[in-house]
């Protein structure tokens, strides 16, 4: 299967070579667990690009990998990921302790995560970015903050990683996890945990010299996701594979679009096209988009851009309640210690 996936990846590549902008400078490899997958795939993709001209070098080429996976396979496969010219890996640590992780089901532990973090510095890799979880209610205090110690210490050179992202625990309709809730074998963690714990990450992370610059995400300055940036930037993408979501700035009918594919493997390697879904894009959802991506980060958005397109009174409250702040840049952003509840400040104003 495998190799039937990296054929039809080169297919769709080929289909849709006109989408890929000239300047495009990132490639990511991931939203699941491309680390599973033999070099001869992603030799297979970086082949399909170059055949369409566009085959880096990328300013940030990243792929997501697990411990477990860059354990069994070692430094000789993450040589070759770098010899494909990938400069960035995000793995997966989650936590550092080990209940935690079986309870999430994953299939490492926390010294694996530590010597898989040890193999892809070895290896040459130097910008890496860890994810880690929180919103857990079994997660206390003591517990979160040697996770995030042990995260910052992960590597045996004492570097620190270049980058963190850390989400909040989310219950997907018709997971394992949302099964135990509805038999009442689970009970999620409270917003007023969830909300302590995000504080001790942000202020944990800014004593330790990270740049908080999306809601989820901390970078050692200068090491900021390119890729991911782009995206809270309303800048265009293509996404390829199964699942995979696209947005073109002008599209059907010179008007901006999304497109996706359907999480149909079968049919997929069959005929990529034939997952192939679409919809065009309304002035509304623009300005939404917009307002709703640049309001995650902490750039902000024009104080003009809101003006036009926000409700007068709610725009005063925010400022008036400290929901929204000018930034030093002149853009207005939502300040760190209310980033938490971003959603519901957007939803007041939009």
């Amino acid at each position: 299967m495998f190799e039937k996936y990296a054929e039809a990846l080169a297919v769709e590549i080929g289909q849709r070579a006109e989408e890929i902008s000239d300047d495009t400078d990132t490639l990511y490899i991931g939203g699941g667990t491309p680390s599973v997958l033999p070099l001869s795939v992603f030799e297979r993709i970086v082949s399909a690009l170059k055949d369409v001209g566009h085959g880096g070098p990328y300013k940030e080429f990243t792929v997501e990998v697990n411990p477990e996976d860059i354990i069994e396979k070692g430094a000789e496969y993450v040589r070759g990921l770098l010899a494909l010219g990938v400069n960035r890996i995000s793995m997966g640590v989650q936590s550092f302790d080990d209940r935690i992780l079986k309870f999430m089901n994953r299939r490492h532990d926390a010294s694996a995560a530590r010597k898989a973090y040890e193999i892809l510095e070895e290896a040459g890799v130097g910008n890496i970015s860890i994810d880690l979880i929180f919103g857990l209610p079994q997660l206390d205090d003591d517990q979160w903050r040697e996770t995030l110690k042990n995260a910052l210490e992960i590597s045996p050179s004492g570097i620190p990683p270049k980058h963190i992202s850390a989400y909040q625990l989310s219950v997907e309709p018709g997971s394992m996890l949302a099964r135990m809730v509805e038999k009442g074998m689970f009970e999620e963690a409270s917003d007023e945990l969830c909300e302590h714990q995000y504080m001790m990450l942000c202020e944990t992370l800014a004593r330790a010299g990270y740049h908080h610059y999306e809601i989820s995400n901390f970078a050692i300055p200068g090491y900021e996701a390119v890729h991911n940036s782009a995206y809270w930037k309303h800048v265009p993408y293509v996404g390829l594979g199964p699942g995979a979501h696209s947005f073109v700035a002008s599209g059907m009918g010179s008007l901006p679009s999304r497109s996706w594919n359907l999480q149909d493997l079968q049919t997929y390697i069959s005929d990529p096209a034939s997952v192939r879904e679409s919809e065009v894009l309304d002035e509304e959802q623009l300005v939404l988009e917009k307002i709703m991506l640049a309001l995650r980060t902490s750039d902000g958005i024009s104080a003009g851009f809101l003006k036009e397109n926000c409700d007068p009174a709610s725009l005063d409250h925010a400022f008036r309640t400290g929901s929204l702040v000018l930034a030093p840049s002149g853009k207005i952003r939502i300040p760190e210690n209310r980033s938490f509840v971003s959603d519901g400040i957007i939803s007041e104003i939009v």
